[in-house]
């Protein structure tokens, strides 16, 4: 996961692999490149620019919330898709943003600048000093935002200039049974057949600067976009990814490995296998519920399904004893110098022992976590009014609490219009259950053990404020400093909340806080070490949402003994799994139809019409809808997954076994025009054939 603006250093390692680019045509801050198509999208997904008309492409999954909010039982975009015909029929997504990097500039020595001879606060202090100087210099008489990101644990840090457009619509997307085929059955699984993709478009106002939604605005025109490949692929080929990956963990010793591996990840795997347990029964029992809880169920289970392939795949390589023999290696290496074992000689060692020191505070913070903010949605409805409970005094005393008792009443119905109580129940009673039993009664607050979690359920559920929106509207309604006082005392539900946070912020927090200071500290002496005494291996900073480039080869593997996984799959393998009777490849009558007919139009290779292929590129969350680029520069596709043994890459790559996964561009327009109808879009591409 290379830093754009140093991808000169590895330019003749990528043309020996095939590629035809130069480093100036990838990054380059004067002249437009391929970074000025590549879009940070949302803050949490990559997307790719298409068109001279700000024509922009990532996921699927990257753009459901957005698909979701615009559906209703009326308008059920999420079962049968959404194209708009024209650019009045765009869809607006308040609150949803696209950037472009400007620069990326390694600003290491003037961080540091002044700090010779600091120590602890006064050198931290220097640094944040310098640190806010480089910002404000970057955003003086410009529109730009800057941030500087520290890389290596704060061996190295790097500016980061943004161009942020503020209104970006919904042009397309394809129906669940193309976007999300596959469902739970195939995510992070090969062979995998999910058309992943959506359509936006960004917006600017008439000079092309980002603005605030408004119907004067017209599509952006960007500095590059990228031309989109027809031609036939070729097992071996050159490919890149450009994106923005979330996070690695790749220096994480054996100590902190084996506790991810034995009690961190397997506690949070079953919370979430209760709650996906609930939510699935919900959504087929209700189109309400389903369209409700989609987005909801497609975030849990995401993380879920990854890190049950996460553990599989890291005792498929024995991870365990490879960091044990890298940990020896390091050691050894300092031994051989005593300046080296003076800095580094002892560090393995030190991080170990802060893992044993502070653990159980770690699971604490993590089980937390599940259970208050991925688990019952009761906890994030008494956050949401939790400012509110504070300051309903003073509200009253400045006149304001009429106003604010109105706006609590519509922000909740947002909230409620994506709720369903009895499924919130069910999973609350679960949850509850095995938060008690993964940290223990003794370590749970009071409420928790007073009465068992169907009874608390029942209790909850049937009373407060928080699990029912007329409750909620009739309690707020009359709401005043007297009967928020009794509320507090009287309500489970809120109490619940209060208490259990109570109990995480006096008994795990601090403990989860002091680890991971040290353990960074820790980390940035361990880094250094590597930098130092192993020049000569390939070295690259940790995932931090930053725009990387990754570069391998479209290929198969086979990751098991008697197993070969192809490169690429076809639409007949989505009939082949349609007929299996799996409600996760569930098909619209149209694909049966093309299917049928084999109407492929100008999309097909030899024959057959490839749906996904895989490549040898270091991917993690975040790269999601990051474009995969040919040796040329062209879009071969979007990448969307990897395969479940792939997952270990987030704490060790193996370029033998990992693989990202990507649908094949030209699916995508023949789903665009073939399959919707929408060829105005395809029209709109620069297609190289």
């Amino acid at each position: 996961m290379l830093i754009p603006s140093l991808i000169g250093a590895f330019e003749d390692d990528m043309k020996a692999m095939g590629m035809r680019l130069s480093a100036q045509d990838i990054y380059d801050v004067n002249n437009s490149s391929l970074k000025d198509a590549i879009m940070h999208f949302g803050g949490g997904c990559t997307a790719e620019l298409v068109s001279g008309q700000g024509l922009m492409l990532t996921n699927h999954h990257c753009g459901y919330s957005q698909v979701q909010a615009h559906s209703s039982l009326e308008n059920d975009y999420l079962k049968y898709g959404f194209w708009a015909k024209n650019k009045s029929e765009e869809l607006k997504n308040p609150g949803l943003t696209a950037s472009r990097i400007v620069r990326i500039e390694d600003v290491t020595a003037s961080v540091f600048f002044g700090t010779e001879g600091l120590e602890g606060s006064a050198k931290l202090l220097k640094m944040k000093e310098n640190t806010d100087q480089l910002i404000a210099d970057a955003m003086t008489n410009n529109h730009f935002e800057a941030d500087v990101k520290a890389f290596n644990y704060g061996n190295e840090f790097y500016m980061i200039v943004e161009e942020t457009f503020l209104d970006v619509r919904l042009v397309g997307t394809p129906p669940n049974s193309i976007g999300k085929f596959g469902g739970d059955t195939d995510n992070w699984v090969w062979p995998r057949h999910t058309g992943d993709f959506s359509v936006f478009r960004i917006y600017s106002d008439v000079n092309n600067k980002p603005s605030e939604y408004s119907e004067s605005n017209v599509p952006y025109t960007p500095l590059h976009f990228l031309p989109v490949s027809a031609k036939n692929r070729v097992p071996g080929e050159f490919t890149m990814v450009y994106g923005f990956p979330g996070t690695t963990e790749q220096h994480l010793t054996s100590g902190n490995l084996q506790y991810i591996m034995d009690i961190e990840r397997p506690a949070r795997i079953a919370m979430r296998d209760k709650s996906i347990s609930v939510i699935d029964a919900s959504m087929r029992s209700s189109d309400l519920i389903r369209i409700q809880y989609s987005s909801k169920q497609a975030r849990i289970a995401n993380g879920w399904k990854k890190w049950i392939g996460q553990l599989g795949g890291l005792k498929t390589v024995d991870a365990l004893q490879i960091k044990l023999d890298r940990e020896k290696a390091y050691n050894d290496m300092a031994a051989t110098n005593e300046e080296w074992n003076k800095k580094y000689g002892s560090v393995i060692g030190e991080m170990n022992a802060l893992v044993e020191k502070y653990k159980m505070a770690d699971f604490g913070y993590v089980m937390f976590i599940e259970y208050q903010y991925v688990g019952p949605e009761l906890f994030g409805r008494a956050r949401t009014i939790s400012k509110f409970l504070t300051e309903i005094g003073d509200l009253e005393k400045n006149g304001g609490l009429a106003e604010a008792k109105q706006a609590q009443i519509e922000g909740a119905k947002g909230f409620y219009k994506n709720y369903d109580e009895a499924t919130d129940k069910q999973i609350f009673q679960l949850l509850t259950e095995e938060y008690i039993n993964r940290l223990g009664k003794d370590n749970v607050p009071a409420i928790l053990r007073s009465s068992s979690p169907e009874e608390l359920a029942n209790a909850i559920y049937s009373k407060s404020i928080l699990t029912n929106q007329a409750r909620f509207e009739k309690f707020m309604a009359k709401a005043n400093s007297k009967s928020m006082a009794k509320l507090l005392k009287k309500d489970l539900g809120v109490k619940l909340w209060k208490e259990t946070e109570e109990t995480f912020v006096k008994t795990y927090l601090p403990g989860a806080q002091e680890f991971k200071g040290q353990m960074d500290q820790l980390l940035k002496t361990y880094v250094a070490g590597k930098l130092e005494m192993f020049p000569d291996e390939a070295q690259w900073p940790d995932a931090n949402s930053t725009l990387r480039i990754t570069y391998g080869k479209l290929e198969g593997s086979a990751p098991h003994d008697g197993m070969q996984y192809t490169e690429h799959t076809t639409l007949d393998g989505i009939i082949t799994k349609n007929n299996s009777g799996n409600p996760d490849y569930e098909l619209l009558p149209r694909m049966h139809e093309l299917a049928k007919a084999k109407d492929y139009g100008d999309y097909a290779q030899d024959g057959e019409l490839w749906v996904c292929f895989t490549g040898s590129n270091h991917t993690t969350g975040g790269n999601s809808g990051s474009p995969v680029i040919d040796a040329d520069g062209n879009l071969l596709g979007l990448n969307f997954d990897r395969t479940w043994e792939s997952t270990m890459s987030d704490y060790m790559f193996d370029s033998s076994r990992c693989r990202n996964i990507t649908v094949d561009i030209r699916y995508v327009m023949w789903v665009m025009d073939r399959y919707a109808g929408a060829k105005h879009l395809v029209d709109e591409m620069t297609i190289v054939r």
